[in-house]
């Protein structure tokens, strides 16, 4: 995983000491392969632990291995311009469209970035075995959760998504070792989402989260963890670059328990087959 797409998607995380590193290794990212981390700190105005702690904070042992991510990631950088910005009132249709699409395919393209094959590889295989999968979410999330519990459906796949939160609370309260808790929340600290998530730990049920990258309140009680981002640069689109980044996510995975279940193919073609005989017979 990059490390300049670590370092954008916990951003708001962020202390200011630590935004003001972010800052800088973003925007004079070749110059930080040449600075020690005193250099560094002395270059920001921030203490040397302030710059350790930020590095550990990325997920790196110390500066040394930090600043060999920062390397990593110049080189392997594309020279793709960035063209999505904040879309305001005075934008023309084609200036909309423009923005709105590249804003997506950024959003795409970090969230592929920040997950690991080996995460969707081991959510599947959980999934294919649970006996109940409970999916929850909140606003947004829920039409997402709604959208993969009827892709999971027909793969005749137990996959139950309730919108009422106190529903959710009480199924919940109904799971076992057997059964998956699917839960997505973008800001990763939705209340009744980490109530629910608890809840199911409780009952040794398994839980997987869709989240932002980093440590939340959902995430932290997670077996596995994947992540979506939602770039900040328009806070206008906010809600439906989340929803972009967690539908791809269900869509992978979709595809991949697709892949690898010939009963669940079989199932899936005899469930397109009756809504299409009904349509053509209405």
């Amino acid at each position: 995983m990059s490390t300049f797409t670590k370092i954008k998607a916990i951003k708001d995380t962020l202390s200011n000491s630590e935004l003001k590193l972010a800052k800088f290794v973003l925007s004079s990212s070749n110059a930080v392969r040449d600075l020690s981390s005193q250099e560094l700190a002395n270059v920001v105005g921030v203490s040397q632990s302030s710059v350790v702690k930020f590095a550990q904070k990325l997920g790196y042992k110390g500066y040394p291995a930090f600043k060999l991510g920062v390397i990593d990631a110049l080189n392997s950088t594309t020279t793709e311009g960035n063209l999505h910005g904040k879309i305001t009132l005075n934008d023309s249709f084609k200036q909309v469209s423009e923005k709105l699409l590249s804003s997506k395919v950024a959003v795409l393209t970090e969230t592929k970035n920040l997950n690991e094959e080996a995460a969707f590889h081991q959510a599947v295989d959980l999934l294919k075995s649970a006996k109940r999968i409970l999916i929850c979410g909140l606003g947004g999330s829920a039409l997402v959760g709604k959208d993969f519990s009827y892709k999971l459906q027909k793969l005749g796949m137990l996959a139950i998504e309730e919108p009422d939160m106190h529903a959710q609370l009480a199924f919940a309260a109904t799971l076992s070792e057997n059964d998956v808790v699917f839960a997505i929340s973008e800001s990763g600290s939705t209340r009744e989402i980490v109530n629910v998530v608890k809840q199911a730990k409780q009952n040794n049920c398994k839980v997987i989260t869709v989240t932002r990258y980093g440590a939340t309140p959902v995430s932290d009680l997670a077996d596995i963890k994947l992540y979506s981002v939602a770039e900040e640069e328009s806070a206008r689109l906010s809600s439906i670059m989340a929803r972009t980044a967690q539908e791809f996510i269900i869509d992978i995975l979709f595809i991949a328990i697709t892949q690898s279940s010939r009963q669940g193919r079989l199932l899936l073609e005899k469930t397109n087959s009756v809504v299409s005989d009904f349509r053509q017979s209405s």
